[in-house]
């Protein structure tokens, strides 16, 4: 299912005024990733990217190119761990906030 422009817009403004929903939606997308679900993880980091660094950008701190970012968080991607923790990491560095890992039963 593809998103509107309409809700496309209406995250992207949301994520410039509410930094808390910034922080909340990649911590979503990485839980998505580490719980499985790798189709939505992929899903929800590709709209955070659009929403914020933009692939051009993340394209410069990864030194990959942009349509290479795009394919692997595209629906059919299927990026090596490697690259999804790469990409994770600079988009932590670039947000100035870390994600942790916490074990839940």
């Amino acid at each position: 299912m593809s998103l509107t422009r309409d809700f496309k817009e209406t995250v992207r403004a949301r994520i410039e005024r509410d930094p808390e929903f910034r922080e909340t939606l990649l911590e979503e997308g990485v839980e998505c990733l580490l719980a499985g679900e790798v189709e939505a993880g992929k899903s929800i980091l590709r709209d955070y990217i659009n929403a914020t660094v933009g692939f051009q950008e993340l394209a410069s701190l990864t030194k990959k190119s942009p349509k290479s970012l795009m394919r692997m968080l595209g629906p059919h991607g299927n990026p090596q761990a490697r690259n999804m923790f790469q990409i994770i990491g600079c988009l932590q560095v670039r947000e100035g906030f870390h994600l942790k890992v916490q074990t839940v039963r």
